[in-house]
């Protein structure tokens, strides 16, 4: 029998999908699961994108340029103009999420062995790009006790050897909500151009800031225009997750050519997801407004509760819509596979993302689960109370 690659033996599985077979039973048991689980936002499109495809004149639905259509480009960059970052159309390239841009990012900077630093915990799929990359991942650990802090130079430039290509960062973090600083940026930009690295930067939930923070982009530092690039998309932003539109930005002229032949290879980003993201762009600043008073609610809700379980500890984000928590238990996969196959409460159960796929350490995260603040709150009120039950029953 003809075997499969070790490539894709390697691939790890995803810790926010890989449940979803016991969700199922869940829901054949007539449980009702409250999903914890995925960042799929429950706030509603933005209507102008819906109907710019509802109302579309096109005759034929042909292919666009491989970088995204100019004027969705300029579109694009006026948007970063708006928010102090200075790029222009030739900067961008459209890609199908933030997941391909990210990918096509590791293909333009980084060879087969060659290394990426990323501080840890990271958004899961960042593996599965490595592995797909040949790129190997060197964590640097960042730790729940000063709520995923930045980590000191130390820590960084005792890891960058000859191999190493770049940083990766996400910010606001998923999974963990952390927010960068304007400094904690500035002094990633003094590593990476002391070392001559690249700086990867996923930006995708820039809109979602709490507690009167903002967000800084690596391209607001203009001593980052050769070393920047920013992973961007419409998913979280205008809650488009479908949409699978995204974009690689970056002013080194270099990088931007060598992706557009990554771009070119798989021809162009849809037709009718780009005419909803262009439309999206022009959401008015009250649905953000609405939105963010929105999570910052549900996340002062979810955080509070969570505080009162005796035994569990929670990161508290400024950012995104996610939170890791560390619970009173040995091992975070068995528990949420229990939590869909054995326990309810009154017929309902909980589903969580466990935390150590978000870790690319042997061994670390184990007693975590990120949760995901996507429900109304009178929802996250009852997930956490289930949450509360099932510790007190839950047997390791």
């Amino acid at each position: 029998m003809p075997s499969v690659s070790n490539k894709g033996k390697n691939m790890p599985e995803s810790p926010i999908r890989k449940l979803v077979p016991y969700a199922e039973k869940a829901y054949k048991a007539n449980k009702t699961v409250y999903h914890l689980n995925i960042g799929q936002p429950d706030i509603k499109s933005p209507e102008i994108a819906m109907e710019a495809v509802a109302n579309h004149n096109l005759e034929i639905l042909a292919y666009t340029r491989s970088e995204g259509s100019q004027e969705y480009r300029e579109k694009i960059a006026n948007y970063y103009k708006n928010n102090n970052i200075p790029v222009e159309a030739n900067n961008i390239i459209v890609t199908t999420g933030g997941s391909e841009a990210l990918l096509f990012a590791m293909g333009s900077i980084a060879d087969a062995g060659d290394e990426i630093i990323i501080p840890e915990p990271f958004y899961a799929n960042y593996n599965g790009f490595a592995t797909a990359s040949d790129v190997k991942i060197v964590p640097v650990i960042s730790k729940i006790e000063n709520n995923f802090a930045l980590p000191p130079i130390s820590e960084f430039e005792k890891l960058i050897t000859p191999r190493t290509k770049a940083i990766l960062i996400c910010n606001p973090g998923n999974p963990t909500g952390y927010l960068y600083s304007k400094e904690e940026i500035q002094t990633l930009a003094k590593i990476v151009k002391k070392h001559d690295l690249f700086l990867v930067a996923d930006e995708v939930y820039r809109e979602f800031t709490y507690d009167g923070y903002n967000h800084y982009s690596i391209l607001e530092e203009e001593s980052l225009a050769e070393n920047g690039i920013i992973i961007d998309s419409v998913s979280k932003r205008y809650s488009m997750c479908g949409a699978r539109i995204g974009y690689l930005v970056s002013k080194n002229k270099q990088v931007i050519a060598t992706a557009l032949k990554f771009a070119q290879a798989r021809l162009s980003p849809p037709t009718f997801a780009q005419i909803a993201s262009e439309a999206a762009l022009q959401t008015p600043q009250s649905y953000f407004d609405e939105v963010i008073v929105e999570y910052q609610d549900r996340r002062n809700t979810l955080v509070n509760a969570l505080k009162a379980i005796p035994g569990v500890q929670v990161g508290e984000p400024k950012g995104a819509f996610y939170c890791i928590v560390q619970l009173p238990i040995k091992n975070s996969d068995a528990f949420a596979q229990w939590l869909l196959e054995e326990f309810d409460d009154k017929g309902e159960t909980i589903m969580v993302a466990p935390a150590a796929g978000f870790y690319s350490s042997p061994g670390v995260g184990l007693n975590q689960i990120r949760i995901a603040y996507v429900l109304k709150k009178e929802s996250l009120v009852r997930a956490v109370e289930i949450l509360k039950i099932a510790l007190q029953k839950y047997k390791d």
